[in-house]
């Protein structure tokens, strides 16, 4: 799944003034969502947080820590399952 461009809203973080942060996905790295608020550019550690993020009607819920990986090794890993489900025709 790619986040920029989603708006996200923090849920839980190691640093309670984080929590019930929103906006916009711009920029994300391995450890790290940039986001754009109202007040400016802040960056979320995923470590040890939780988010929702929507995409229009569509949301999701999910740790940080599921996703602490550079963004193109998660379609690496998109790939390789179709691959697999493909050649295993599941």
């Amino acid at each position: 799944m790619e986040f920029i461009g989603g708006f996200i809203e923090v849920l839980d973080a190691s640093n309670p003034s984080l929590i019930g942060l929103k906006g916009m996905v711009v920029d994300e790295t391995k450890n790290l969502f940039v986001i754009k608020t109202e007040k400016g550019l802040k960056k979320i550690q995923k470590h040890l947080s939780k988010f929702k993020i929507a995409f229009g009607e569509k949301k999701f819920l999910f740790s940080g820590d599921a996703v602490l990986m550079p963004p193109e090794e998660r379609i690496k890993i998109k790939t390789k399952q179709k691959q697999w489900q493909q050649k295993n025709k599941v």
